[in-house]
């Protein structure tokens, strides 16, 4: 029958004691601690005389790769930015750092974005807003090492997120190769267009912007492609 008159509020002594069979016994050597010291004072001394690769911050800076996701910029084609503020980017940023207001233009990609801003306090450096981004007009930089004097210059605006697009070439480039990769021929777009409206992007399909009418285009592709080689 079970001992039920056991007081579980007194402390009970570890069961595992010097009587124990499988517990080892310590050496004189090993109570005192010794040899563990010394081991840990040679590994240390082998490490000094072995190459170091601490770069001296800031006088030499790390040069990330293309796969790097830095703060997010804004690319500048031809003078100006190739965004349509169609919002893609604002509505998938997980923290909200993305503001913009859209406005009509004369041009060819029908609108822009008459202010853009990113709150760089906000921002995780997700790369959200370029996957989603239709026309590659907001990518990932290099650019890592950002300071602030106060919590107003943590905004930037377009005159402080437009870079050249042969500034971002390397990353342009990575970007056309993965997402070429992961969707194969039917990502294939031409870079010119990015400058204008997401129509027409496929100068083989000329659908509209209706993803039902997109697939439908691209099965009947497929057959057409298929009958002509049988």
């Amino acid at each position: 029958m079970a001992d039920y008159t056991q007081n579980l509020d007194q402390p009970v002594r570890n069961a595992v004691g010097e009587t124990k069979d499988n517990e080892r016994k310590l050496s004189f050597l090993e109570r005192i601690y010794l040899p563990g010291i010394f081991s840990g004072l040679m590994y240390t001394l082998k490490q000094m005389f072995q190459p170091t690769f601490t770069m001296q911050y800031p006088e030499e800076k790390w040069d990330p790769p293309a796969i790097f996701r830095g703060r997010p910029v804004l690319v500048k084609d031809d003078g100006q930015e190739r965004c349509v503020a169609c919002g893609l980017c604002a509505r998938a940023c997980p923290p909200l750092a993305i503001s913009m207001q859209a406005s009509d233009t004369e041009d060819e990609k029908e609108r822009y974005p008459q202010f853009f801003e990113i709150n760089m306090l906000r921002c995780i450096y997700c790369g959200f807003c370029e996957e989603v981004c239709p026309e590659e007009a907001i990518v990932m930089s290099k650019d890592y090492d950002l300071v602030f004097h106060s919590r107003g210059d943590a905004i930037y605006d377009k005159e402080k997120l437009l870079i050249d697009k042969a500034d971002l070439k390397e990353r342009l480039d990575f970007l056309r190769e993965y997402k070429n990769r992961q969707f194969g021929n039917f990502w294939k777009y031409k870079e010119e267009n990015n400058i204008h409206s997401v129509r027409n992007r496929d100068e083989n399909w000329d659908t509209s912007l209706s993803l039902v009418e997109l697939l439908e285009a691209r099965q009947a592709s497929d057959k057409a492609e298929k009958a002509v080689k049988n």
